[in-house]
């Protein structure tokens, strides 16, 4: 059908679909005009909302919804949905350990079984990667997931609520930024080629 296929988004409206719902729960958390015990609940209902619309956004305008933003968005909608229901926050705060170690099974998995996953996810966005250029790459999103679930659960276990969603603003979010472009020289020395304007590769959602 005419207008069906597939556009292709700008690496701003791709950061702002993955990215926003995150935005809305930090900005909902921190000025919500309610008492501070209920802020994660409001920020929870927020994010929840703001994923939903973010998954409409990429759907109706770039006719996909990425497996990652898929990923995420079920898992904020279940574990969200069970924080307000039974009023526990727990749940969400565990979202992030959940997420970081599915990922890493996953990954684990094609290499088991010789099937490079985050090839077939985010291919298109390192052209000319070698073999064993994505091998190296499945590698340190591993541990890097492995070493983020650990972080995770000592922070939400040990610390107060405020404090988690403040980590996840200025420690996760960043980690996962610097980590990523820590691994640009590897790449590059496996064969990746930057397109012309653009200075660093993907980064999948933190969460």
């Amino acid at each position: 059908m005419p207008g069906s296929e597939q556009r292709k988004a700008s690496t701003g409206a791709k950061l702002a679909i993955d990215l926003g719902p995150l935005l809305v729960f930090f900005l909902v958390n921190g000025f919500a005009p309610v008492p501070g015990m209920v802020k994660i609940f409001y920020a929870t209902g927020a994010f929840m909302a703001a994923m939903l619309i973010a998954m409409m956004i990429s759907q109706f305008r770039y006719k996909h919804i990425s497996p990652m933003l898929w990923f995420s968005g079920v898992m904020v909608l279940i574990l969200g949905g069970l924080t307000i229901w039974l009023h526990n926050e727990t749940f969400i705060k565990l979202k992030p350990t959940i997420y970081y170690l599915v990922a890493a099974g996953l990954l684990t998995f094609g290499v088991v079984t010789r099937r490079n996953l985050l090839a077939m996810v985010l291919g298109s966005a390192y052209p000319g990667l070698s073999e064993r250029g994505w091998q190296l790459l499945t590698r340190n999103w591993i541990l890097f997931f492995i070493a983020m679930a650990i972080v995770n659960e000592a922070v939400w276990r040990t610390t107060s609520t405020d404090f988690w969603v403040g980590f996840k603003l200025w420690g996760a979010l960043p980690a996962t930024f610097v980590f990523a472009m820590a691994n640009i020289p590897m790449l590059m020395k496996h064969g990746m080629e930057l397109e012309p304007g653009k200075q660093e590769p993907p980064v999948p959602p933190s969460q």
